[in-house]
């Protein structure tokens, strides 16, 4: 056997693979040094919670939660109360000032019932009964008076769709046309609202109209 034969070898991955490499012109990987263990043991590590720290902070949490719910819970519920009582009192003081605005005004009206009942049971003549219901209309008349109620002006005013309510026209030649000829019924004001219209008929002029 001679010596080149001797130097042949069989090729195996390892030489495939330096060949393929000096093929491509690719140059082997440095090999990186293993670690040292005694610098990665020496380094500092993260401390894990105790399984007993785990524990204990869920259920501390939830209990807190549930007082602060419980505490809205009252809150609101207080709340509540307050509103309705507030309410209810508003309620009360309404009632109890329209009782107390009702019985004043009832009370300055139980002089004139008096009177009307003494009317009633004079026995005088015609004109001492229609004498006494005049007085009685002056004294109701200032009462009203008292309380800010005025009459709603009728006869020789403008008809006025507001204050006015007509009951019909009459032709009238003494009296401008469109202005209140008769006054049926009385209208009334307290202060500068309308309590009620007064019933009115209306001038008819023909002479003003036709010129």
């Amino acid at each position: 056997m001679s010596k080149k034969w001797k130097e042949w070898k069989e090729p195996t991955e390892e030489t495939e693979e330096a060949s393929q490499r000096e093929e491509s012109g690719i140059e082997p990987a440095a090999e990186l040094p293993p670690p040292d263990e005694e610098a990665v043991a020496s380094q500092p590590q993260p401390e894990a919670p105790a399984a007993g720290e785990v524990e204990a902070a869920g259920p501390t949490e939830l209990e807190q939660l549930k007082t602060e719910r419980d505490q809205l819970l009252d809150r609101i519920a207080r709340m509540q109360a307050e509103f309705e009582n507030a309410r209810k009192r508003a309620e009360r003081e309404r009632i109890e000032n329209r009782e107390f605005v009702t019985g004043s005004v009832v009370e300055q009206f139980l002089p004139v019932l008096d009177n009307f009942d003494l009317a009633l049971k004079a026995k005088g003549s015609a004109d001492q009964l229609r004498s006494g219901v005049e007085l009685i209309v002056k004294q109701m008349e200032e009462i009203l008076n008292r309380m800010q109620v005025s009459v709603v002006p009728t006869v020789g005013e403008l008809f006025d769709p507001r204050i006015h309510e007509a009951l019909g026209t009459v032709d009238r030649d003494d009296i401008p046309d469109q202005h209140v000829a008769e006054e049926v019924r009385r209208g009334y004001r307290l202060r500068d609202r309308l309590v009620r219209p007064a019933l009115v008929r209306v001038a008819h002029n023909e002479k003003q109209v036709n010129e």
